[in-house]
């Protein structure tokens, strides 16, 4: 079995070792995964994108009509506080927000206190041979629920579409739905042809992930062409290149998709110059 981490957590005020950490049963994050979370990297110590992570926080619970239980300067202590105690220099913050405790309803309580639950942990970021490598992805339908816009706490549909690559032996899975791209399992998904990067168009059914601004933003200062567009299955295998972006991941070639080559199977030169802009990125502008 693996041990579970016991670093230091924040919960509704206090901060304790994760293993000390209580919640009621009855929390409406535990009983109808009514809640938000995000997740912010952190390099060299530093919050990476922090006040892009807390204007999608804002939304998320602005989405499920929760109100807002900090402002952005105090979300910023109480991850400057967890960071302190780990001794990496590279990390993950996770935040989570839920509805708050109230006898079992589906209609929404009001007047109840969020549960805030935040907690921090090593950063682990694909290794040198990954990336030299790329990954494998396999295909699925998405059938998650309409509002994947949203980043909830309730990821049964999300857990079940990773499990279908973690049964084939593969890193994601890039998801379909009425022929179009939306996204994969835990990462958006970027496609290159003719040396254009193209990503699914902000929907309900697709999360909008911090790095698409900062894939905008890398594309613009190295001069390659950027398209948001609805992507064809037909384009999805096709491509040049294929990418995978999420705050662990950073930016990820793929290079087999359900078993077939991608492009001539090895990671390619749109890739090579977003991940060096990527490492410029995260020493420029963390805070």
């Amino acid at each position: 079995m693996q041990a579970l981490p016991d670093t230091l957590c924040y919960l509704n005020g206090e901060y304790t070792p994760v293993s000390k950490a209580k919640v009621s049963v009855l929390d409406r994050g535990f009983i109808f995964g009514d809640g938000i979370y995000e997740v912010v990297p952190v390099y060299g110590r530093k919050l990476f994108r922090f006040d892009e992570h807390m204007a999608r926080l804002a939304r998320s619970l602005a989405s499920l009509s929760i109100d807002n239980p900090h402002s952005a300067e105090e979300w910023l202590e109480r991850c400057r506080r967890l960071i302190a105690e780990l001794p990496e220099e590279d990390q993950m913050i996770y935040i989570q927000v839920t509805r708050g405790v109230a006898v079992r309803d589906h209609a929404m309580t009001k007047g109840i206190a969020p549960t805030v639950f935040m907690m921090v942990n090593a950063m682990k970021l694909p290794s040198a041979e990954t990336l030299k490598k790329g990954v494998a992805c396999v295909t699925a339908s998405d059938f998650r629920w309409e509002r994947a816009d949203i980043k909830s706490t309730s990821l049964l549909g999300n857990v079940l579409a990773r499990q279908i690559s973690v049964d084939a032996g593969a890193t994601e899975t890039i998801l379909m739905r009425d022929g179009l791209l939306t996204e994969a399992s835990s990462s958006n998904v970027w496609v290159v042809r003719g040396g254009t990067v193209f990503g699914s168009p902000k929907s309900k059914h697709v999360l909008e992930g911090i790095r698409y601004e900062l894939i905008r933003e890398l594309c613009e200062e190295e001069g390659i062409a950027y398209d948001l567009r609805p992507i064809s299955e037909a384009e999805l295998r096709g491509a040049d290149e294929l990418m995978l972006s999420s705050a662990s991941k950073e930016v990820l070639p793929v290079t087999q998709l359900d078993a077939h080559k991608v492009g001539d199977g090895q990671p390619g030169p749109v890739f090579a110059r977003l991940h060096a802009a990527y490492q410029r990125a995260k020493a420029a502008q963390s805070i």
